[in-house]
Order: structure tokens, then sequence, then C-alpha cells
């Protein structure tokens, strides 16, 4: 018995472990049966097209009966103020409000990733910006300066990420 291994048959092809992986002749691996969806499957609208364009109608129609809702619950609870069933009214205007936060999430999840980069550091600059005025103004109010109602707080959010939106899509777009 010799140590040494036989050496291969020239007449013969050499075996290798990915022989059969480029072979367009024999199959390696049966079809799956079933193929889920992959999460990249749909892809997000062009700016500017239709599904944009429907998303920010159906937020404005969504924005313009929480409107219509909270002009016409304040004045029936104005008129009735001592009726038991003003809390149900005055929490109407959130019916169409969680549309409108429906819809802004949707929204949200159809963004590329460079969109989603510019969202998200706009909201970080509207929440470290907000939470720098209202904490600054909260030692203005025990100083002597007048109260302001916290309702101030979503606009100027708001404002800011617009701003913040504004000035990261400018910054990614040079």
């Amino acid at each position: 018995m010799s140590t040494q291994p036989a050496l291969p048959d020239p007449a013969e092809p050499v075996e290798t472990p990915f022989a059969d992986a480029a072979s367009p002749f024999k199959r390696t691996h049966a079809p799956p049966a079933f193929m889920p969806p992959t999460p990249q499957s749909v892809r997000p609208p062009a700016p500017g097209s239709w599904a944009t364009h429907r998303s920010q109608i159906n937020f404005g129609l969504a924005m313009l009966a929480y409107l219509m809702i909270l002009v016409g619950a304040i004045t029936v609870i104005q008129a009735n103020p001592g009726a038991d069933w003003r809390y149900y009214v005055a929490a109407l205007p959130a019916v169409p409000a969680a549309v409108g936060l429906v819809i802004f999430v949707r929204a949200l999840m159809r963004l590329d990733e460079v969109q989603v980069r510019i969202q998200l550091y706009s909201f970080g600059l509207a929440v470290g910006a907000v939470a720098l005025i209202t904490f600054g103004y909260g030692f203005f109010e025990g100083a002597g300066l007048p109260h302001i109602p916290p309702a101030y707080v979503l606009p100027l959010m708001a404002i800011f990420w617009g701003v913040g939106t504004a000035y990261f899509s400018w910054r990614y777009r040079s």
C-alpha cells in the first residue's frame, strides 16, 4: 500500500466543488414552491407622480374634515356648556385627525432612503428646536412673562419641520 494519492486519469474531467453551479444543463436545486414577495417589490412613487398627489389630496381632505368638525364641535359645546355628552362631541375631531395620521404615515413609508434621511433630520431639528424654545420660555415664565398655551407646541414643531425639510433638501441637492 502506498501513502501517495493516485494520480488522476487525464481522460476523465476534473470534478470541482463548483463545477455544477454554472451549468445550464443540470439543475442544482429545486425551485421554491412559493416565493414570498420581497419587501422592496413595491417601488415608491416618483416625486410628482399621481400616488404622491393622491396622498397629498387625501391628507388635505382629512385636515379639512378635521377643521370643519373642530369648528362644529366648538360651536355645539359652547351652545351646551352643561350637557353630559359634551366630552363625546369634543372627541369627534380626533377621528379625521387619526385618518390624517394614517395617510401621513403611509406617505412616509413610500419614501426612498434619501427622503427618509431628510425627514429624519428635519424631525430631529424640529424636536430639538421646540424643546429648546419651550423649556427656555418656561424659565422666562418664572421670571414674569405671560403663559403660552401648550396648543402652540404642535404648530411650532410643524414650522420647524418644514424649515428643516427645506434646508436639508437644499443641502442634499447641492
